[in-house]
């Protein structure tokens, strides 16, 4: 990452707020969706390994937050944000694939010129915690999609539901509504934990094996 990214990254994301905030307002907020069961962990389990490693790079993203359990209030200010920061994010990060092997120096980065899903989804959850929301409602989660391939995204939990925000898509759904099979989830106390979900545990090492070359 050069000096100069982190002042691209943001003048991307004014600029996708721009060109975008108004008709996100009536397109793609979420605003307007009734309220949905959040995506909640059943048990422990391994935090994905560059995840790991993140955090001893980035120590400040993940601090734990003991009596934290706020969520995001989905206000016509919050809800432009959210759309604002996904497209802008999404804009700003060149799509490349990358591959986790083990000796290897990639790692999840926040900011990058070129980046994968996992770059995407870090540096929107740092670019919305500089912006004022809670660390509790922005959960990092484990996917895989349609075509069996590991991903991942970034979960906001608001008044309405928890949201993905994807570089797949500018559009934010509600979890239940992406067309994914949910594996693990971040601790919405502390970050450096990860919970399973519903899912069978083989899919479960398999999704961890493919994250590491997950396609951008």
């Amino acid at each position: 990452m050069t000096p100069s990214t982190p002042v691209t990254l943001l003048f991307s994301i004014l600029a996708s707020g721009l060109f975008f905030g108004h008709s996100d307002a009536r397109s793609g907020s979420p605003k307007g969706s009734s309220t949905s069961a959040p995506l909640v962990g059943t048990s422990p389990t391994l935090a994905p390994f560059q995840h790991v490693r993140f955090c001893l790079r980035y120590p400040a993203e993940c601090k734990s937050n003991p009596n934290g359990g706020g969520v995001i209030e989905l206000t016509d200010e919050n809800s432009q944000l959210l759309n604002r920061v996904n497209r802008g994010v999404n804009a700003a990060i060149a799509p490349v694939s990358k591959g986790y092997r083990m000796g290897t120096q990639e790692t999840w980065r926040i900011g990058p010129i070129m980046g994968d899903c996992n770059d995407y989804a870090v540096t929107k959850r740092h670019e919305l915690l500089q912006r004022g929301l809670p660390a509790t409602a922005l959960r990092l989660a484990v996917v895989t999609t349609a075509s069996g391939t590991g991903h991942l995204v970034l979960l906001a939990a608001t008044t309405k539901g928890d949201l993905v925000l994807d570089n797949l898509t500018e559009a934010i759904l509600p979890w239940q509504s992406a067309d994914y099979h949910w594996l693990k989830v971040q601790s919405a106390r502390d970050p450096r934990l990860w919970y399973a979900t519903k899912g069978p545990a083989a899919s479960l090492r398999q999704a961890d094996l493919k994250l590491r070359s997950a396609q951008p």
